[in-house]
C-alpha cells in the first residue's frame, strides 16, 4: 500500500518519521521499553499495537518506516511475517520465526537487542523516502497455504514408506 495514503487514511503525518510495535504494551514480555528507546534514539514516532482490528493491521504496518519486534519470546512471530509481507523492513530479536524469516533479507535485522545497533538500521530507514524490504516472497513461504502444503507432502512421504 502506498506509504502517504496510508497515513493520510491514519490522520498520521505524510513525511512522519514512525516505528511500529505491534504488540500491546502492557505485556512485558514483548519489551515495549525496547521498542521506546530505539524510538527516541532515531527521533521516530513509535506506533503501537495491542488493540487494532486484524484488518486494520496492513494499514499500521504500511504506515510505518520500520516494524520492532523487541521480545524475550514469540511462539511464531507472526507481526514480522506480516510485514514482510508488505515489504516492511523488520528489526527483530531472534525469537519464533524470525531468524528465518529474516535471515539475508537486506534492510532487515535479527540480532539480540542492542540499542545503539539497532537504532542504527532505524534510521536507515527513517532517512529513506519510501523504506521498502523484499520481504513478500519469504513471507509468502510461511502462508497458511505452504505451511499445508508441507504438511501434506510430508504425509505421503510417510505413507510412501521407507
Amino acid at each position: 500500500m502506498p506509504r502517504t495514503q496510508v497515513r493520510q487514511a491514519l490522520g498520521l503525518d505524510p513525511d512522519g518519521r514512525y516505528l511500529f510495535f505491534p504488540a500491546n504494551p502492557a505485556r512485558t514480555e514483548k519489551r515495549h521499553d525496547r521498542a521506546a528507546e530505539v524510538a527516541a534514539t532515531c527521533g521516530a514516532e513509535l506506533l503501537t499495537g495491542g488493540s487494532i482490528e486484524p484488518e486494520q493491521m496492513p494499514l499500521w504496518l504500511n504506515a510505518a518506516n520500520a516494524v520492532l519486534v523487541t521480545s524475550n519470546y514469540e511462539g511464531f512471530g507472526l507481526a514480522a511475517v506480516e510485514a514482510l509481507a508488505c515489504d516492511v523492513p523488520v528489526l527483530s530479536t531472534p525469537v519464533g520465526i524470525a531468524p528465518y524469516a529474516l535471515g539475508g533479507i537486506e534492510g532487515c535485522l535479527c540480532a539480540e537487542f542492542d540499542r545503539a545497533a539497532w537504532a542504527s538500521v532505524a534510521s536507515l530507514h527513517m532517512d529513506a523516502a519510501d523504506p521498502r524490504v523484499a520481504g513478500a516472497a519469504r513471507a509468502a513461504s510461511l502462508s497458511a497455504a505452504r505451511m499445508a502444503e508441507r504438511v501434506v507432502e510430508a504425509y505421503r512421504d510417510v505413507a510412501a514408506g521407507p
